[in-house]
């Protein structure tokens, strides 16, 4: 048996920490300013958006948090280090986007029921701000993201927040235009839906590496497929792709091949494949002549096209 692994580098680790710092700097000033702004206004729409914007600033604080956690080393009681802390501050961000647009739905329809006085012009300049500052922080993270699950996660609570700055826009211009007061509630309904929207696929991707399902864009009866049909390979069974930490897939298989072939060139041929056609470095291959070994029930098999 053998072990092929891969590590992200840390100038990426580092990376992703520098953005995540200056983002929730970012972030974090001006919260303060849209919750007074939202107050001072009774802009409901602002409100949404300083709630979303300060679920940001934990969120941020969470990933800074995952981030160095995941930068520890390996011990023997956690194999692989903190990798999965990452994914569990996705998760987290996740659960808190659903949480704010619940609050959102219920105080809009407070308001759709009472409507109450809103200040156009002071929502409108409050509202400009913070679609710059929440434009300039998605800059930031979109140059350093990568493939960090972590970092997507922020810069989706930070595109939410964009659009959300957008729509008290429009519901500001709308106050100031017509003086209807519905377009404040209705705007938040819309925020709402929005910050729903944008927490399901990080919800989806970090619920499928907790549950070790097969990582997006890899197919393992392909794989297996592909194999079983390299030269000198019996049958591929008990094979498992995951994804340990984001931009991470791991693989493991039991391998059966010829009795006349050489176990270690047959395993280096898969290794070089697996990361040559499928970008998965990290596998774990147990390569034994056919014969020696049975394949297990419930299992995922793929025997060669020539048997």
């Amino acid at each position: 048996m053998a072990h092929h692994g891969h590590d992200h580098t840390a100038d990426a680790r580092d990376g992703n920490r520098r953005a995540l710092t200056a983002v929730l700097v970012l972030t974090a000033s001006f919260t303060m300013v849209e919750i007074i702004g939202g107050i001072l206004t009774g802009s409901l729409a602002l409100l949404a958006d300083a709630g979303h914007m300060l679920s940001d600033n934990l969120s941020l604080g969470i990933a800074l948090f995952a981030a160095w956690l995941a930068g520890r080393p390996a011990t023997p009681e956690r194999s692989f280090g903190y990798r999965r802390a990452e994914i569990l501050a996705a998760l987290a961000n996740g659960v808190t986007l659903v949480a704010i647009s619940v609050w959102v739905f219920a105080e809009a329809y407070a308001r759709l029921s009472e409507p109450t006085e809103v200040l156009g012009g002071p929502m409108l300049a409050v509202a400009t701000l913070g679609l710059l500052v929440n434009a300039a922080g998605a800059a930031i993270l979109y140059r350093s993201g990568g493939e960090s699950l972590n970092v997507e996660g922020a810069l989706r609570h930070v595109l939410a927040d964009a659009l959300g700055s957008v729509g008290a826009m429009a519901a500001a211009a709308t106050i100031i235009l017509t003086g209807w007061r519905y377009a404040d509630p209705l705007i938040s309904v819309a925020i709402g839906l929005l910050i729903l929207g944008s927490s399901w696929t990080l919800l989806r991707d970090s619920t499928n590496i907790l549950l070790e399902a097969t990582p997006r864009g890899l197919d393992a009866g392909e794989i297996g497929q592909r194999m079983a049909a390299a030269e000198g390979i019996v049958e591929v069974h008990d094979l498992h792709i995951w994804t340990i930490t984001s931009g991470f897939p791991a693989l493991s298989a039991h391998v059966l091949v010829g009795s006349s072939e050489d176990c270690h060139a047959r395993r280096r041929e898969l290794e070089e494949l697996l990361t040559q056609e499928y970008a998965i470095s990290h596998t774990t291959l147990q390569v034994d002549h056919v014969g020696d070994h049975h394949a297990s029930l419930q299992t995922l098999r793929f025997p060669s096209r020539l048997e």
